[in-house]
């Protein structure tokens, strides 16, 4: 049990968000912003790091990513202001951004955040959202690699 306490205490020491797109890192940028192979014109916007997880896991996608950190929700005073929104709104302004994926599922609160976004987003850049196949309601996390993988290809732009 000490051993395992001691690992979980050197893991939370050890790992905090990455400074572009807050994502778990144990370094100040993450493998992925790091890695030059990846799209850097393309970001998919997603609530969770588990949400990067279940995305790769696709290997479909081959662009950045920026983590939210939750979705905007009044009712648990949650609003813009305590999400990564203001980071993303200067990553496409200041970047080549062609494109941004609202990947975020499509409870109320998703909803909410997804048009929030897509609005703040819309004079800099291409906005899209994933495809409806994943049930409404749902999280990334629980879908299987195949749904994530066509809702990623019936992503459509947000009026």
């Amino acid at each position: 049990m000490q051993s395992l306490a001691k690992a979980l205490i050197e893991a939370k020491k050890q790992v905090g968000l990455c400074r572009v797109c807050f994502q778990l890192s144990a370094e100040p940028v993450c493998n992925i912003c790091r890695n030059s192979e990846r799209d850097k014109e393309t970001i998919c916007v997603v609530v969770d790091p588990r949400d990067v997880i279940a995305l790769e896991k696709t290997r479909e996608y081959k662009g950045l990513y920026h983590v939210l950190g939750g979705v905007i929700s009044p009712m648990d005073g949650i609003g813009p202001e305590q999400l990564n929104v203001q980071a993303l709104l200067q990553r496409v302004a200041g970047d080549k951004t062609k494109e941004v994926i609202m990947a975020i599922s499509h409870s109320i609160e998703g909803e909410t955040t997804t048009l929030y976004i897509g609005q703040l987003l819309k004079p800099f850049t291409k906005v899209t959202r994933i495809a409806f196949g994943l049930p409404m309601g749902g999280d990334l996390e629980y879908a299987d690699e195949v749904t994530l993988t066509r809702a990623l290809e019936g992503r459509r732009e947000i009026d």
